[in-house]
């Protein structure tokens, strides 16, 4: 009777696991194979050994000197203050009633929707260095500054125009996972909680209420810090370049994107994959430890 129930869940979940060894498991690793190659996507893979990372260690100032300072720069802070804001903000949302909060929800989330389109039709725009952009057209009527500024153009302010986008878009999935974790609380707990000593809102929120949702504040986390890492669209769109100016909104992603889809070498692309992967584990890991359930 065993055997058959345990059977039945290698069933159950045989299509999960081929998809995520095809997937998942297959990419990632051809990907670190990869990265110990020199691979020009025509002729056969040859093996360098470690010459790859040694090259991207000693050799490439871009990634030295921009790629790995705007990756960690822009994942410090856009990671920890788009969590912090979705947290906020789902709080927010489980004090109102049903149906504002649906519609609120609704217009939080749709930027992580429609992040490629908006970013053409509004942020561009916005930041348009013609003396009709928004921006400039504002500080122009003020008398701020006396000729438009090139906004997406100038390295000086590309890096903080990415982190105001991503933080605008950051309520994703995330987001919905602690909107649905601050609503499935029990609300005797509070009632209990203030039985015991709690006086307001904020010990509330310490004592109960981030307590009884560790498992979705994980969830959000985890994802904060895939999308923080991992991204480096946002450059390129706003910039319509790759690199982008002086390489100051490069990232990790656009590394690679540079190295193994305009350059053609897939090999040494692949190194600063494998980095990034650890990158994100490692800061997952740390995710980990601060919101899993040890019982």
């Amino acid at each position: 009777m065993k055997r058959k129930s345990d059977s039945s869940i290698y069933v159950m979940l045989g299509p999960y696991i081929i998809l995520f060894l095809f997937f998942i498991a297959l990419p990632v690793l051809l990907a670190i194979i990869l990265s110990f190659t020199y691979f020009n996507t025509v002729q056969t893979p040859k093996f360098t050994g470690l010459s790859n990372y040694i090259s991207i260690l000693t050799q490439d100032d871009v990634f030295m000197k921009n790629v790995l300072p705007n990756t960690i720069k822009f994942s410090l802070i856009v990671g920890p203050f788009g969590y912090v804001l979705q947290f906020l903000l789902a709080w927010v949302l489980a004090q109102i009633p049903k149906k504002p909060r649906t519609i609120f929800a609704l217009i939080f989330y749709s930027p992580s929707m429609t992040i490629g389109v908006t970013m053409v039709v509004m942020w561009k725009v916005i930041f348009s260095g013609d003396q009709f952009g928004y921006l400039n057209y504002i500080f122009l009527n003020l008398g701020l500054i006396d000729k438009p500024v090139q906004w997406l153009q100038s390295p000086q302010y590309i890096m903080p125009i990415m982190i105001i986008v991503s933080l605008w878009s950051s309520m994703g999935i995330g987001f919905l996972a602690m909107l649905a974790g601050v609503l499935n609380i029990d609300p005797e707990l509070y009632e209990a909680g203030y039985i015991d000593g709690i006086k307001n809102r904020f010990q509330e929120i310490v004592y109960i209420t981030i307590p009884s949702m560790k498992p979705q504040m994980l969830f959000g986390a985890v994802m904060a810090i895939v999308n923080a890492f991992s991204t480096g669209q946002i450059g390129v769109d706003l910039t319509g370049a790759n690199p982008t100016p002086q390489n100051a909104g490069q990232t990790m992603v656009n590394h690679i994107e540079d190295y193994g889809f305009l350059r053609y070498d897939m090999g040494y692309a692949a190194a600063p994959s494998v980095i990034l992967l650890l990158m994100i584990y490692v800061v997952s890991q740390i995710a980990n430890k601060l919101f899993v359930e040890k019982d």
